[in-house]
């Protein structure tokens, strides 16, 4: 088994590898801007996303309900390569009860809305999640192949898919920690502390309200 590779993982690594596979996890010191405000942005960004969800109850539950929404609910202040996935966000937040400006702001910061968008790393599309294949299966760790369970190159190529992955794991990682920078912090690369978060928080706190 080779020895887990010390580097800065991309962006969509959940704090569970982290923890289990390196042992540790990284502590910094948080920004001024941010470091009384991030409980209120939780709040905030689950405010929208139970408003969004509400919609889409009134509208129905399938996987399509929400496509019929006559216009699109992301800030017009967004740039258009990142409003042309609005129906997907939107149904994808909406399902993870998190604000879509929010997941736009994340699919700004890591692809800038190209879905064919790859990392040197090996991340793959608008969210920027590692897959099980490519570069990313020689990534040993501790129990063997660091993304063994996570879905193929191939299906994160999909736009609807990626961001209905990334979103799900933002979801599950701010359930986990309680709040959002934090779960922003282990949602993006290692070893860079609340750098990744702050800029997304930064991009959605400018053009998510």
């Amino acid at each position: 088994m080779m020895r887990a590779h010390q580097f800065i993982f991309p962006a969509a690594i959940a704090s569970s590898l982290v923890l289990a596979s390196f042992g540790y996890s990284v502590m910094a010191g948080a920004p001024k801007n941010h470091s009384s405000s991030g409980s209120q942005q939780t709040q905030e960004i689950l405010v929208e996303g139970a408003k969004l969800s509400s919609l889409q109850e009134k509208r129905g539950s399938g996987d399509d309900a929400i496509e019929d929404t006559p216009a699109c609910l992301l800030n017009p202040s967004f740039p258009g390569d990142i409003r042309k996935w609005c129906t997907q966000i939107m149904r994808h937040a909406s399902k993870n009860n998190l604000d879509p400006n929010l997941i736009a702001a994340v699919i700004w910061q890591e692809s800038g809305g190209n879905p064919k968008a790859y990392s040197k790393s090996g991340a793959v599309g608008l969210m920027q999640v590692m897959p099980r294949d490519g570069i990313a299966s020689t990534f040993q760790c501790i129990n063997g192949p660091c993304f063994a369970k996570r879905p193929t190159i191939k299906e994160l190529e999909k736009p609807n898919f990626n961001i209905k992955y990334g979103s799900s794991m933002i979801a599950g990682l701010l359930q986990k920690h309680g709040n959002m920078r934090e779960a922003l912090k282990y949602y993006g690369p290692m070893n860079v502390g609340y750098y990744y978060a702050d800029k997304v928080l930064n991009i959605y706190q400018a053009y998510g309200s």
